[in-house]
């Protein structure tokens, strides 16, 4: 493999990482202050994909389907919120579970009612529609390294939220001790109201710059919540940070071993067997990678909101 390849994977690697941080770090936040296992979360990075593609198409700008995606899955996460999860929080997480997964479910069967069963398609805006050549003659798809720099900054702003404002206060007191704050004067109600109308904008946001490379279609959230929960059990239930860090090892582990286990099989397999043989075991590392970090550190890396 040349060394010009190596860092496309890396960075392809990076850009998957990104994406998956901003799944998990509406999920983690959410599990962590609210206490909520939330199975539709990938419900919502769909509906935010739709909405993007259904707004972009409409009127012929990727920027107000953004906008929209934030827009729809912000709301989508309110209402699911109010009418449903409200009921579960003294619930077992069995019953938060099975809620949930009807939700899939609904979600599912309600955006193929709106749009049809056949998938839709976003268009990169012409702006980010080229190459752009790094060092170590690298081109890399402009809309590719736009996702990075968009994920990396909704983490420095999630950062300065929870470490450096009133309410990123309430949200690690809520993690904490949330009858205390309760106590206090804070409305919980509207606190978690807030959190997971955040953690829903979020997740749709994800859908929506993902659904410029891949297809929008029914059901796309639920293998990106898969690697969702691996990525807050890896980094720490309720942890940023650790969100941040558990996807991008995620996001590497997954794309550089599809990329260099098939060659490094190739070496004494033949090339039909090295190929499968290698796709297999780059599917099971991020597996393996969990399973590492949970016997050393069982709470995961981080184990709780950090700054």
């Amino acid at each position: 493999m040349t060394l010009a390849l190596f860092l496309e994977q890396l960075l392809n690697g990076l850009q998957f990482g990104v994406m998956l941080f901003l799944m998990a770090a509406g999920l983690t936040l959410v599990f962590g202050v609210m206490g909520l296992i939330n199975l539709a979360h990938g419900s919502l990075y769909m509906v935010g994909a739709f909405a993007c593609a259904a707004v972009a198409t409409a009127t012929g700008s990727f920027w107000l389907g953004l906008i929209a995606s934030l827009v729809a899955a912000a709301i989508a996460g309110v209402v699911v919120e109010m009418t449903v999860l409200r009921r579960l929080y003294a619930r077992n997480h069995l019953d938060q579970v099975l809620a949930t997964f009807a939700l899939i479910l609904v979600f599912s069967e309600g955006t193929r009612w709106l749009f049809g069963s056949f998938p839709l398609y976003l268009t990169i805006p012409p702006i980010l529609s080229g190459s752009i050549s790094l060092p170590g003659d690298v081109e890399y798809p402009a809309y590719r390294l736009a996702i990075i720099l968009v994920g990396l900054a909704v983490a420095a702003g999630l950062f300065w939220l929870i470490s450096a404002t009133r309410l990123g206060v309430r949200i690690r007191a809520g993690e904490s001790d949330r009858e205390m704050i309760g106590a206090l004067g804070v409305d919980i109600g509207k606190l978690y109201t807030l959190v997971f109308a955040l953690g829903a904008a979020l997740a749709g946001l994800a859908g929506a710059l993902v659904g410029a490379i891949q297809s929008v279609q029914v059901g796309m959230g639920e293998p990106v919540l898969i690697l969702a929960f691996v990525v807050i059990v890896i980094g720490g239930i309720g942890s940023i940070k650790g969100a941040l860090i558990g996807a991008v090892l995620v996001g590497l582990t997954d794309t550089l071993g599809r990329t260099l286990l098939p060659s490094l099989f190739g070496l004494f397999l033949e090339p039909a067997s090295a190929s499968s043989t290698g796709s297999a075991l780059a599917s099971m590392s991020i597996y393996v990678l969990m399973a590492a970090v949970l016997f050393f550190r069982p709470g995961g890396l981080f184990g709780e909101l950090s700054r």
